[in-house]
Order: structure tokens, then sequence, then C-alpha cells
């Protein structure tokens, strides 16, 4: 009779429980990675930023990760070293970085000194966060590789979607409460001090879950399976860049996320500016995105685990990307009905792109290079996280300034977002158009793109 071979990762209380550790760990890195987008009235206020600075200081986010090419790194370290000693070393990356930004703007050592023509506050928080995000990208490419190191073969997409998911309630969280904890705690550096405060609970949870992890290599080793098949070599990332179908996903998800996150950053100003939403109220309708996309990604993920159409799943969400940002872009159209309906069609965008585009990465590269394949994805995608809003932040100073409103008795400009919306939607166009060739390579190739997950 054939012996049937049980691991721990065929728990499904293992599993699943493992998906929950490193989920929070996200959710904590994701509440500080938004938590100062709708605080630019305030820094404007307060600290007297420009929508330049504020474009520089959030496009500090890929500075180290692209410049630096920390994500090569990090999933070279990845794929050699292994998840526990990545994700360990990637929280405590987060974890400094998030307390030299909370530094930057609450101390007066800065105040009145400047570097290379910026407010050397704007400089020091942008390099906390730059040194936080390259925490938090190495942590995202790590957990990426956790999920199909536990879930191949199984709910895998699934697993993806609820981890996604609940990454986007820290987004949520930061969107919401970013402004009244602000206005309630007496300043701009509060909301940071309380995500420094979550990521340091984050980091804890993850290093309970390298406990599981030692576990489930433990029993992976008695049934004589191994995890990898081969150590990754050097030689392995010309593998990677000659691969067509890697370059496709990674330029998708470059231009599909450059029409997202930035647009994040810049949403609340738009919703007070455009729609005229009082500052106390204008996160709560971006924050709307990412409920969207809560409750969607798992919903597409399992579709994608039991039905395939990934390629297809993808070419929609860049559709609707296209259509939200296009009808942003219309001068006429600013009723807050509008805004609101125009940000549930983007959570939809939002659940279907990422929900098909991350489970069907380990479909084109194989698993022993899966950690540095991401992480070039990732370095790919940073291009836009850190040009885009500062693009955005440079054409809202030079060409959209339409005059200036008083908050709390501080003067502060006001825009026309039109221009930027357009730039918006350039990026989803863009988006459709590799979305098409990512699926007629996958005929090609025959990559499984539009096939199940789940092996029966």
């Amino acid at each position: 009779m054939e012996t049937i071979r049980k691991t721990l990762r065929d728990s499904k209380t293992a599993r699943w429980l493992a998906l929950a550790m490193i989920s929070f760990t996200m959710l904590c890195g994701y509440y500080l990675t938004d938590v100062m987008a709708p605080l630019k009235p305030l820094l404007e206020k307060e600290l007297l930023w420009s929508s330049r600075e504020f474009g520089i200081f959030t496009g500090a986010y890929g500075w180290f990760n692209v410049f630096l090419l920390m994500l090569i790194f990090g999933g070279i370290i990845l794929d050699k070293m292994g998840v526990r000693f990545t994700g360990r070393m990637a929280t405590i990356i987060m974890v400094a970085g998030t307390a030299i930004k909370f530094w930057a703007i609450t101390t007066h050592t800065l105040d009145g000194h400047h570097f290379l023509g910026m407010k050397l506050q704007v400089v020091m928080a942008a390099l906390g966060y730059a040194t936080f995000g390259v925490g938090v990208e190495i942590a995202g490419i790590t957990v990426s590789k956790i999920i199909v190191k536990w879930f191949k073969g199984k709910e895998m997409a699934l697993a993806m979607g609820l981890e996604m998911s609940t990454a986007r309630i820290g987004t949520t969280l930061a969107v919401a409460t970013s402004i009244p904890l602000a206005n309630a705690l007496g300043g701009v550096s509060k909301p940071v001090l309380l995500a420094l405060v979550l990521l340091c609970i984050g980091m804890i949870s993850f290093f309970l879950y390298t406990i599981m992890d030692k576990k489930l290599e433990k029993s992976l080793a008695g049934e004589g399976i191994s995890d990898d098949e081969e150590s990754f070599r050097f030689r392995d990332i010309l593998v990677i860049v000659t691969n067509k179908g890697w370059w496709l996903i990674a330029i998708l998800c470059l231009l599909f996320y450059s029409g997202v996150f930035p647009f994040i950053k810049y949403a609340t100003d738009l919703m007070i500016n455009k729609f005229h939403v009082a500052e106390k109220y204008a996160g709560l309708i971006p924050g709307m995105l990412t409920v969207g996309a809560i409750a969607l990604t798992p919903i597409f993920g399992n579709l994608y685990d039991r039905k395939g159409k990934g390629a297809s799943i993808m070419i929609l969400g860049a559709f609707l990307l296209l259509f939200v940002h296009i009808m942003f872009s219309i001068p006429g159209l600013d009723a807050t009905i509008i805004a609101i309906i125009l940000i549930g069609i983007l959570g939809v965008a939002f659940s279907l792109v990422p929900s098909a585009m991350w489970p069907s990465v380990p479909k084109i590269i194989p698993e022993k290079q899966l950690g540095t394949a991401y992480g070039m994805i990732f370095m790919v995608q940073n291009v836009g996280l850190m040009l885009v809003p500062m693009l955005i932040g440079w054409v809202l100073d030079e060409f959209c300034i339409t005059g200036t409103r008083l908050l709390d008795g501080v003067e502060i400009p006001t825009y026309n977002y039109t221009l930027p919306m357009i730039i918006f939607s350039c990026f989803g166009l863009l988006a459709i158009l590799f979305a098409f060739l990512l699926k007629a390579e996958d005929r090609r190739k025959s990559y499984g793109l539009e096939l199940p997950n789940i092996k029966k």
C-alpha cells in the first residue's frame, strides 16, 4: 500500500496560522507606508512643506531599492539564506527606518537647515522612509516566498489574496485614521508614532513565525523532501532577465502600481480640492479603495485557484484602472457620490490584478529562483513608486496651483488635479497593452496562467 507523506504544511491549521502571523507583520508595514499620505495639507500647514517636497518625501520610498539595487540583493539573500534570516532582517530595518522618520518630523534640531536646496527635515524624513522602504519591500518578497513554501499545489492564490487583503487593512486604517489621530493628539507626528509601535509588534509576530518555519523544515526533512532543488546561483539572474514572461509581469506590475499607490498618496488632497470634502472626512473616501480590495482580493484569488483565467483577470483590472482615472480627470465631474463610485471601482481593479499577478510568477520562474525574481519585480515596481510621486508633486506645484485657502488660519495652496489624473490614465492605458502581451506570451509558452492553481 502506498504511504501518504504528511508534513506540517499538510495541516490546514498550521499553514493558515503561519499565514496569519506573516500577514499581520505586513499589515503593520503597510500602515506606516501610507500613514502620512492623507496628512499633505497638515504638512503644508504645520511643517510648511510644499507639494514638491511632499512628492520628494513620498518618492524616497524607492531611493535605496532602485539606486542601490537593494531588492535584488534582498532577493539573493532570501534565496541564499532563507526566509527566517531575511524576514528578521527586513523587520528590523523597517523599525529602524520608521524611528529615523519619526525623529526627523519631531525634532527641532533640523529647523532652518537645508541640504541641496531642500529642508534638512524633509531630507532626513525621506532617508528614514527610504530605509523603511527597503525593509518593507524585502519583507514583501519574503512573505511571497513563504506563501509558496506553505501553499504550493494548494490554495496559493487564495493565500496570497488573503495576505494582500490583510496588508490592505493597514493601508485602510492609515488613510482613514491619520487625520483624526493627528487632530486628536496634536500633530502630524502622532500617527507615525503609532505606526512605530505597531511595527515593533509586527516584528515580534514574524519572529514567532520563524519557530513554525523551523518545524516545517524539520517535517520536510523527516519525509525526505527538499525545500529547494538546488541553491541559488548568480547566473540564475541571467536566466530571469532573459525570460520574456518575467519582463511582461514586471512591467505590468510597474505600470499598474504606478497608477494606484502614488494615487493613494494624493487621493485625500484630490478629495479636498476637486470634490470639496472636509479635511476630517477626506481620507475616508480613499480608504474605501482598500476596503474593497480587502473583501475582493481573496475572492478573485480563490477564483484563480479553482478556475484559472489569471491573464484575463489582469486585463480586466487594467481596463478598470484606466476607466477610473479618465473619469477623475474630467473637470465637471465633482460630485462626492461620483468620487465614491470611482473609488469603489478602483478597489475592484486593485483586487483583480494583484490576485492573479503574484501567484502567476511561480508558473514562470522556478521556485529556487523565486526570491530573486520577486525581488527584481519589486525593484522594477519601486522605480514607479519613486518617480511618479515626485512627478505628480512637481506637476502640482508648476502647473496646477489655482489659488489659496485657509486651513486653521494658515494659507495653503489649492490645486486643479486634471493634469495629474491624465498622467495616471496613461499608466492604465499602458498596463492594458502589457496585460494583453502577457496573455499572448502565455499562449506561446504554455505557462498555465489561464489554468487553475489547485492540482487535483
